[in-house]
């Protein structure tokens, strides 16, 4: 074994029970200062997460993609997106006319459907129901019912009818 592997695998906590270890929370606020966000330091310093920025319109046409690609309409696409935020067709028309990112669309949403509580699972990874964030939340919401509806779910069970 070399040196440098000896040095580093003598100083684990399980070789020395009783050193105490710097935790993470003793360095929160040196990073915090540093403008580094991790979980356990949460700083006003914290940038937005950038699909927040990213125009609505942008992201549209990969759902209906998505959905098309295993035989599903825009229309479903839609009925999905007016289900869950309560635009009118016309009102969705209009945000994606206007360009509106996803906080400005998720925020100006006239009705936030409160059965979308019953969505469960993972989208990339991710627990939607785990999800602190509450536009991340209803972005990630929007996300598992494209999801639902390109596996080929009913409408019915998507919009938990």
């Amino acid at each position: 074994m070399s040196q440098r592997r000896k040095q580093l695998t003598s100083s684990w906590p399980a070789d020395e029970p009783n050193v105490a270890y710097p935790s993470a929370a003793a360095k929160g606020p040196a990073l915090a200062e540093l403008g580094i966000v991790t979980s356990k330091n949460q700083s006003p310093m914290t940038t937005k997460h950038r699909i927040f920025t990213t125009s609505f319109a942008s992201v549209y046409p990969c759902y209906v993609a998505k959905a098309g690609k295993k035989g599903r309409k825009k229309s479903e696409v839609d009925a999905i997106i007016c289900w869950l935020t309560g635009y009118t067709q016309r009102g969705l028309e209009a945000q994606l006319k206007q360009q509106k990112d996803f906080e400005t669309f998720f925020h100006e949403a006239p009705q936030l459907n409160p059965a979308r509580s019953l969505i469960k699972g993972v989208v990339c990874g991710v627990r939607v129901e785990a999800v602190k964030d509450p536009t991340m939340r209803e972005i990630r919401y929007l996300d598992k019912l494209v999801d639902e509806l390109a596996k080929g779910r009913t409408m019915d069970k998507i919009l938990r009818a």
